[in-house]
């Protein structure tokens, strides 16, 4: 079984865990030896892991089921469905008489 990616949010707190419990256990003991400084990074680093274990990860989302107001459909054949035919009158020009047309006038390919 593959081990799940870290998320973004458990990278930044494990990391910032590290540096500032570092820095504040390092100020707070005033070590200077190489042991213990040794004892301090493997303590950080420690409570780094655990804390970056901690942060909950990142969940898929769930959506809600979309509710029909109705369950029963009513379906219409397809043989039945006629298809709708309309007629729509040109738009009438401004200053013409209705059913006077003029000729379409064009130049002629040269």
């Amino acid at each position: 079984m593959a081990m799940p990616r870290p998320t973004v949010a458990q990278f930044a707190y494990g990391s910032c865990t590290v540096v500032f419990s570092t820095l504040a256990m390092l100020l707070i003991s005033r070590t200077s030896s190489g042991v213990g400084v040794a004892v301090v990074a493997v303590t950080a680093l420690a409570l780094g892991l655990l804390v970056a274990l901690t942060v909950p990860s990142a969940r898929p989302r769930r959506v809600a089921p979309v509710r029909l107001a109705s369950t029963q459909r009513t379906r219409v054949p397809a043989a039945s469905a006629e298809p709708v035919r309309a007629t729509v009158p040109a738009p009438a020009r401004e200053g013409m008489r209705e059913g006077v047309r003029e000729p379409v006038r064009q130049r002629a390919a040269s």
